[in-house]
C-alpha cells in the first residue's frame, strides 16, 4: 500500500513538473502574442525566450525533487542513486546553461542594479 503511495505521489509531481514546463510555455506564448505591436523585436524575442526559459526551469525543479522522492523512498539503494546523482548533473548542467541563457550572465554574478543597491543600503 505504501508503495503504491509513493509511487502515485511521485508520478503527481512528475506531471506537475511537465505541467509547469507546458503552461510556461503557453503563458511566454501568449505574453510574446500580445506584444507583436511592440517596436522593437529584439527585446520582445529576448522576453519570450526568458519567459520560457523560466518555465522550463521551474519545471526542472519539480521534476528534480520527483527523482530524488523516487530515489530516496522507493529504491533507496547505490545504483538508483547513482542514477540519480547522473540525472541531478544534467539537470543542474541544464538549469545553469538555461538561466546564463535568460538572465545573460552567471548565476553567481551581481547586476549594477544590485550592486548599487547593496551599497546604497549601507
Amino acid at each position: 500500500m505504501t508503495d503504491q503511495l509513493l509511487h502515485v505521489i511521485v508520478r503527481s509531481v512528475e506531471w506537475c513538473g511537465i505541467a509547469i514546463i507546458v503552461l510556461g510555455l503557453i503563458v511566454g506564448t501568449a505574453r510574446f502574442a500580445m506584444q507583436l505591436r511592440t517596436p522593437d523585436a529584439h527585446d520582445r524575442f529576448r522576453a519570450y525566450r526568458a519567459d520560457i526559459g523560466r518555465g522550463i526551469l521551474l519545471g526542472l525543479e519539480v521534476l528534480v525533487a520527483a527523482d530524488i522522492i523516487a530515489t530516496v523512498a522507493i529504491e533507496p539503494s547505490l545504483n538508483s542513486l547513482a542514477v540519480l546523482a547522473g540525472i541531478v548533473a544534467i539537470r543542474t548542467f541544464l538549469s545553469l546553461s538555461l538561466e546564463v541563457e535568460v538572465s545573460g550572465r552567471w548565476p553567481w554574478q551581481q547586476t549594477r542594479a544590485e550592486v548599487r543597491q547593496r551599497q546604497e543600503s549601507r
